[in-house]
């Protein structure tokens, strides 16, 4: 399914890393493109007067504060995180133990996370100092490694602190006060999705946090690490992105506390937002800093947001609702949003004026320009580690950098468009490529890895099979503001060309030493029927699937699929049939498997009852069902608030209630003994009574005895396959059921039995 997965640069501000040092006679110019085109820099000390909002307290976790009930609790607790957060490391002398591995790169190939790392370098003052709320993970899929990388490039020093003790100022301080300022990310999640589910309930694990152990980040990580160090260094200069600054910019509806709440640039009291992809930005931000411009003039940047106090010298704006306006009356949000959604074109964008009590103004500068393919190419072969930080081997690793090593990013942006996805309002939809030949260069250096196994787990990025702009139109004039390039059909003006990703995947797969490619990152199935040619299809199953193909039909209603921004269902059912057809000229035995959303905005229970339907007629109980969450920055999300489609401002149902969404993801996962209460009773409120019984097309069979309440009876479901079982990868996070010693209802089994 393709989704959003980065920041400053890739679903979070990219991250910050430096190889060389900056000033110094060992400076070396790496890059001399547009983007990396290096200029002597002049050592300045610049400092600023900035005002700090009031009122922002940063309110520690639960599991934070039970920790801390003594002083002598919490030094405890201080020692405990030794070995997880960066920032306690960083005040610790490094141990000298055994590798694990003794191939990995070394701490010299890393950016410094100590006061130790500065003095091998030679360095007494670091430029910047990035605070993020991931573990360190030097690899250009992570955004703080991509945006320190890029600062390297241009001669900056930059320090990492990932995950301090945000009840502790002094873990903020282990590499002393920037000379420039400080850079601040939630990380590649947003922190509040990080932490609890979309039934709001707090999740027990964190893949981006050694060994996989929650609670070394705070809720809202930007707008608590922003205060922290405002607290700390009053007149630093603060610079916050990645995907949690990014998504809230502006306005925007919290879910986890059921209201609107401001910009995040406001409530952090950072001076600077920048938003998207932030390659441009921050070398432009860095260069105005380095020659002495205060960083309350720097409000000229593009894929930035600032705060002003009269917009007397702010032109060719258009103005959104106010703060007040916004509050007032739910419409407004969605009218607001609509604009916002209409300007994230760098060419076609317009700069925006959100207005705040006091005489208070958010400034959203236009998003900042595309990178060429060239700038892609330089920002992917930038000298990463490629690694965790080796502080972290103790604790087994980074996990989230296991499902990543051995992958390929090669494109950025989506001319998708989901309405549920929150990809455009970050990356844009103005697809960005690598290069043919930078890719095989990165997979040439996967295979020379000692892990390297022989297989490449993904190439792609948030749809996998785009390699190309929708449109050459695109590039000259901007996106269309009123139209979408795949929905509610194909554009006229689209060209639609695979060619170019499938002489990729061949071309890979012939390098030495690779014995598969597998494509993970989720295809348009859309844009794969609206090509004239069926080898990229061909070269797919026949390649590159290991007997199952994941799409995102998302719904089986063409109701809810409109609203979803997705295409009719029957184009989905068209492509499985291609498929199928394909498959048995091929003599072989793969199956698609789909993703679908329960209580998305749109879908009431007589839809969810359909999908239902369409589920027991696929012959299967779905693997991945995800119920509708509503995180910032979707046009969903705006629709859930408002009940409003901000493309139209028509009536949209939504479904609130925790109950009324449980019966609809009970729906699809009808078979699963624990959901036929809330099965029964949902098929009871839509009159669908004829879907309990004995026959062929029910859905659950009535109770044998009122002796037996509580307890489904066991046997054959719909089409004769049993039911009451769970399948092993349940979005849901709900555990495996133990089925008696009978085979699991797996996708794979039933299909057997065919």
């Amino acid at each position: 399914m393709a989704c959003a997965r980065d920041g400053f640069s890739n679903a979070q501000i990219h991250s910050l890393e430096t190889n060389s040092g900056r000033g110094a006679d060992t400076r070396r110019l790496v890059y001399s493109t547009s983007l990396f085109s290096a200029v002597p820099k002049r050592l300045v000390t610049i400092t600023c007067s900035i005002k700090t909002p009031g009122g922002i307290v940063a309110k520690k976790p639960q599991h934070a504060q039970n920790n801390q009930r003594s002083q002598q609790g919490k030094q405890g607790q201080q020692q405990k995180r030794g070995g997880k957060a960066q920032a306690t490391v960083a005040r610790t002398k490094h141990s000298q133990a055994t590798p694990a591995r003794p191939w990995r790169p070394g701490r010299d190939k890393f950016l410094p996370v100590s006061r130790a790392d500065m003095d091998a370098r030679g360095w007494d003052q670091c430029d910047f100092v990035y605070i993020c709320g991931d573990a360190y993970v030097d690899h250009p899929s992570f955004g703080m490694a991509i945006v320190s990388r890029v600062l390297d490039a241009h001669g900056y020093k930059v320090g990492i602190i990932c995950q301090p003790d945000w009840t502790d100022p002094a873990s903020i301080t282990v590499l002393g006060e920037p000379r420039l300022g400080f850079l601040v990310s939630a990380g590649n999640m947003d922190s509040m999705v990080n932490h609890y589910s979309v039934t709001k309930h707090r999740r027990h694990t964190d893949a981006y946090t050694p060994g996989g152990e929650e609670g070394h980040r705070p809720n809202r990580a930007v707008t608590v690490y922003g205060n922290l160090i405002r607290q700390t260094f009053k007149d630093a200069p603060i610079i916050i992105g990645g995907i949690e600054a990014s998504l809230r910019r502006l306005a925007h509806y919290d879910y986890w506390q059921d209201k609107l709440k401001r910009s995040v640039l406001l409530d952090s009291g950072a001076d600077i937002l920048i938003y998207g992809m932030g390659e441009h930005a921050i070398v432009e931000i860095a260069d105005a800093l380095d020659a002495g411009l205060p960083v309350d003039q720097i409000t000229y940047i593009n894929g930035t947001v600032y705060r002003t106090g009269s917009l007397d010298e702010v032109y060719d704006y258009d103005l959104l609702p106010s703060w007040d306006d916004l509050t007032a009356d739910k419409l407004n949000y969605a009218r607001s949003f609509n604009v916002q959604q209409q300007n994230m074109d760098p060419i076609t964008g317009h700069r925006l004026v959100e207005p705040y009590p006091n005489s208070v103004y958010v400034v959203q500068n236009p998003p900042s320009a595309t990178l060429t393919t060239d700038e892609m190419d330089e920002v992917a072969e930038l000298p990463y580690a490629r690694d965790w930080h080796p502080d972290y081997d103790a604790a087994g690793g980074v996990p989230a950098f296991a499902e990543i090593k051995f992958s390929i990013s090669s494109n950025r942006g989506c001319f998708g468009e989901c309405s549920f996805c929150a990809l455009t309002f970050h990356q844009g939809r103005v697809l960005q490529m690598r290069s043919h030949d930078s890719i095989m260069r990165e997979a040439e250096l996967l295979t020379r890895d000692p892990e390297f196994k022989g297989y490449i787990n993904d190439v792609g990025g948030p749809t996998a099979n785009f390699s190309r702009p929708a449109c050459d139109k695109q590039l000259k004039h901007g996106v269309c503001k009123n139209k979408r390039c795949l929905w509610p059909s194909v554009c006229k003006n689209m060209v639609v060309d695979e060619s170019g990703y499938t002489q990729l995947l061949r071309d890979l797969r012939q390098l030495p030493g690779v014995k598969k490619v597998f494509v993970r990152s989720g295809i348009r199935f859309d844009y794969t029927m609206a090509c004239p040619s069926d080898e990229f299809l061909r070269e797919l199953l026949e390649h590159h699937v290991s007997g199952q193909l994941r799409v995102a039909p998302e719904h089986v209603s063409d109701a809810v699929l409109s609203v979803m921004g997705k295409p009719s269902r029957a184009v989905y059912d068209a492509f499985c049939r291609k498929f199928e057809r394909l498959n048995r000229e091929y003599g072989l035995k793969q199956y698609v498997v789909p993703y679908l959303i329960s209580s998305h905005p749109g879908s009431t229970m007589k839809e969810a009852v359909d999908l239902a339907e369409a589920v027991r007629d696929m012959g299967y109980m779905p693997e991945q069902v995800q119920d509708f969450y509503p995180t910032p920055g979707t046009i969903s999300t705006c629709m859930y608030y408002t009940g409003i489609d901000p493309r139209d401002m028509s009536e949209v149902y939504v479904a609130r209630s925790a109950h009324e969404k449980a019966m609809q993801r009970a729906l699809i996962q009808y078979r699963n003994p624990e959901n036929y209460e809330l099965v029964c009773e949902a098929l009871r409120r839509t009159h669908r009574e004829d879907l309990i019984g004995f026959g062929p097309k029910c859905l659950v069979r009535p109770r044998k005895m009122a002796g037996e309440a509580g307890k489904p009876s066991r046997g054959k479901g719909a089409n004769g396959k049993g039911f009451g079982q769970k399948t092993a990868n349940d979005r849901s996070g709900q555990g495996k059921t133990k089925t008696g010693g009978r085979p699991k209802k797996t996708l794979r089994n039933v299909h057997k039995k065919k």
